[in-house]
């Protein structure tokens, strides 16, 4: 008996997923994203910092597998390269106006869902790790840029890896509005280097955790793949 009562519900269960999978259809979205992101609560070893809006139009580009299972309701999973960062701006000691500029360029992989009208509009939520492999900082006083810029690739002065959460709003014509939270720190606070023979670390006690919003545009949102029972292409 329960060797039938298994069978019939491994079968319910194969028929259920058969039925979604030839229901629905897979298709890829390509484009590019526009980012104003900032870190509203800047804390440097108790002391807060003051961040700026930053835009960063270049270079951020993402592509995403689709997946509806009905009109209502889908399903995304992609690739992304992104370029994030914040300012922060705050006077120093000597009455002198001190701006740090930070970035990384991140390899991302987001995963979500999507509830809404799929052909028109909907909303859509999900959780994106990445992974930064290449690092900037810049220093200026009083406006004019100190010739000790930072850069590298792969740098242990941040995480090697990146935790976030997003939701947003698709809407029609392939435009988007994105939010997203790194729940991560910034600043790897164990990075440490030498100066002057002295081993230091730089972030130590630096905790900032970035947000951002972003406009998105899909420039191949036609690219389409359809998957019914006949499993023509398209």
């Amino acid at each position: 008996m329960k060797r039938k009562i298994t069978l019939l519900l491994l079968t319910l269960t194969f028929l259920s997923i058969n039925k979604i999978y030839s229901q629905s259809d897979f298709y890829v979205t390509t484009g590019g994203e526009m980012i104003f992101s900032f870190a509203p609560d800047i804390d440097n070893n108790g002391m807060p910092g003051q961040s700026i809006m930053r835009w960063s139009p270049w270079f951020n580009f993402q592509s995403y597998g689709n997946i509806d299972f009905n009109n209502y309701m889908g399903a995304l999973l992609g690739i992304s390269i992104r370029n994030v960062g914040f300012i922060d701006d705050m006077p120093d000691v000597n009455n002198t106006q001190l701006k740090k500029k930070y970035r990384t360029y991140n390899f991302g992989i987001p995963v979500g869902l999507k509830l809404g009208i799929m052909k028109r509009y909907f909303v859509f939520g999900g959780y994106e790790i990445e992974f930064p492999f290449h690092y900037k900082e810049k220093t200026f006083i009083n406006n004019d840029k100190i010739d000790t810029k930072i850069t590298g690739w792969f740098s242990g002065r941040t995480e090697c890896c990146m935790h976030t959460v997003f939701a947003g709003i698709q809407l029609p014509h392939g435009m988007s509005v994105k939010f997203k939270y790194y729940l991560t720190n910034f600043f790897n606070e164990d990075y440490t280097e030498v100066i002057d023979g002295n081993t230091v670390r730089p972030y130590e006690g630096k905790k900032v955790n970035i947000m951002y919003i972003s406009l998105s545009f899909s420039l191949f949102k036609n690219t389409r793949f359809e998957t019914p029972v006949n499993n023509k292409i398209y």
